[in-house]
């Protein structure tokens, strides 16, 4: 059983639309969202590129962080982002 949850945000550019998620298998949600399977908005938008992740031990705690995330401004997801990621080059290639 698998006890690893991620937090992520796609990307379409540097400073482009932003798309915030929950997963238990990051590599393989990036892979969906790639091939535009499971999110009308990332593929009508081409969030192709993982910028950012955080992982998590258990469900619960990861969905409390999505929706903080969710909640948060523009500028502080760009700020998160660019303090791990300033290239903002793809996390998951």
């Amino acid at each position: 059983m698998n006890n690893t949850y991620f937090v992520y945000i796609m990307a379409n550019r540097k400073f482009g639309t932003m798309y915030v998620g929950v997963t238990n298998s990051l590599h393989r949600r990036v892979a969906e969202h790639k091939t535009g399977y499971g999110s009308k908005f990332v593929s009508q938008y081409k969030l192709h590129r993982c910028v950012y992740y955080e992982t998590y031990g258990n469900i619960q705690e990861a969905i409390k962080r999505e929706k903080q995330l969710k909640a948060g401004t523009r500028k502080q997801k760009i700020e998160l982002i660019e303090k791990e990621n300033l290239a903002w080059r793809d996390l998951c290639t």
